[in-house]
């Protein structure tokens, strides 16, 4: 039944303003906005919705989003440079970048957007 629609995946911020600045200028993305709601217009096709709900915004706790690099390390280090923190988590190898280099993974790393939702990057051979 919805085979062919075009779906798109949303999630919810507290402050609009504050993530059109995040997404648009820290982490340099193409933002449009349109009815009190942000776009994210990602490579290959990928629109995001970001939503507001004020004060009933929950931060999700998983990985809302992910943003696959060629170099980890350039990429944490230009983010680090515009003021993203990299997280720790206990129990997950990390290196001195918050790079996780463990568990037979991707190399990954994760940060949070001004509304405490987790994105990551991650490089993928």
């Amino acid at each position: 039944m919805l085979e062919n629609s075009p779906a798109f995946s949303g999630y919810s911020v507290d402050d609009i303003p504050r993530a059109k600045q995040f997404y648009g200028e820290t982490l340099g993305l193409e933002v449009s906005e349109e009815y009190g709601l942000l776009t994210l217009h990602l490579a290959g096709d990928r629109d995001t919705l970001v939503y507001p709900k004020g004060d009933r915004h929950v931060p999700a706790t998983f990985t809302v989003l992910n943003f696959p690099v060629e170099d980890i390390e350039d990429v944490v280090d230009g983010l680090v440079a515009r003021g993203v923190v990299f997280e720790r988590y206990e129990g997950m190898e990390q290196d001195e970048r918050g790079i996780s280099r463990g568990g037979g993974g991707p190399l990954i790393a994760w940060f949070t957007d001004p509304a405490g939702n987790i994105l990551s990057v991650l490089q993928q051979d």
